[in-house]
């Protein structure tokens, strides 16, 4: 990234500000890499609050997963919520990728690329889903133990509008950065925080200098 050392500084001190502002949360560990898939796809576009309320009416309304897998897109969209705007994208990104799931390997799992290393598994979550850099990263951190720092668009924003990152750089480009900056421990903590000042109406944004 050009000017990567200023901008490492700049992350180390909002990490630091982060750690003294906001609470600390215990990482997110699934067993299953599809249940981190379905939540990643449902809270990309909503705030955590939201997806987390969306996940129990999934939860609450099919018996599983599976029964979620084979629902119409419209049985989708009710249950997440009609009133959320991105309720029809999150509805149609979750039926193509439980259906890619299964037809791969005739079950709702993904059990088997655990076994298999962390650029293996990663290319085929890429190669066989309907999941946006976002999705991959969340997998890879909460189910596959890789290192990356999953983000969203207001995240990104967050980051640029603050100048912690080039305003030029796009995603991969921004995600790789970071990751160099924040450790494979501290992946999720900074991950979590930084959505948390994302998504607080609180949030303060430093002035862009003239």
């Amino acid at each position: 990234m050009k000017n990567s050392k200023d901008y490492s500084k700049k992350i180390r001190k909002l990490y630091r500000k982060l750690k003294r502002y906001s609470l600390r949360q215990e990482p997110a560990l699934f067993d299953e890499p599809v249940d981190a898939l379905i939540y990643a796809t449902v809270s990309e576009n909503i705030t955590e609050q939201q997806a987390q309320a969306a996940i129990k009416r999934l939860q609450d309304y099919f018996v599983d997963f599976n029964d979620l897998r084979v629902a119409s897109i419209d049985e989708m969209v009710e249950v997440i919520g009609k009133d959320l705007p991105s309720g029809q994208t999150i509805a149609r990104t979750l039926a193509n990728s439980l259906r890619a799931v299964f037809e791969k390997y005739n079950m709702l799992s993904l059990q088997s690329i655990k076994k298999l290393g962390k650029r293996p598994a990663k290319l085929i979550l890429e190669k066989i889903t309907a999941a946006t850099p976002f999705v991959i990263n969340y997998c890879m951190l909460t189910a596959l133990q890789g290192h990356a720092i999953p983000l969203t668009s207001a995240m990104i924003e967050y980051l640029k509008t603050n100048m912690l990152v080039d305003a030029n750089a796009g995603y991969e480009e921004i995600e790789g950065f970071l990751s160099r900056q924040i450790t494979t421990k501290n992946a999720y903590d900074f991950y979590f925080r930084l959505r948390h000042e994302c998504e607080s109406p609180k949030k303060k944004k430093t002035r862009k200098r003239k």
